[in-house]
């Protein structure tokens, strides 16, 4: 699967922006979203069962982020709502194939996500 995220920016703490990650090639299982801040590890921010739409979040986005799926365009968005300094990080999805879905096997390339105070 072949992934293109796009949609990071400059925001103001607060506001909000929505990533979208398009999706060709073969099929998937799930969707995921992950971050890494500077000097930080990955973290796990969003996931999507593509077959039923169930949705995970991270502790630190539930009740502010949102992911969602357009399955006719093979996009999943991320959308970024009251958003936190901390909230600063590279932003990439990923997806998992079918036949192993507890790993994501294929990434994006990352769209930064700049959070100002």
């Amino acid at each position: 699967v072949q992934l293109q995220a796009s949609g990071g920016g400059l925001v103001q703490a607060g506001g909000s922006l929505r990533l979208s990650c398009v999706a060709s090639g073969r099929t998937f299982y799930k969707m995921g979203w992950f971050r890494r801040a500077p000097g930080k590890e990955r973290e796990f921010v969003a996931s999507i069962i593509w077959n039923g739409g169930r949705t995970y979040y991270g502790d630190s986005v539930k009740d502010r982020f949102t992911i969602s799926r357009d399955s006719a365009k093979n996009t999943a968005h991320l959308q970024m709502n009251n958003l936190k300094p901390e909230d600063t990080a590279v932003y990439y999805c990923a997806s998992s194939s079918p036949f192993s879905t507890a790993v994501y096997d294929s990434w994006g390339q990352g769209t930064e996500v700049t959070v100002s105070s």
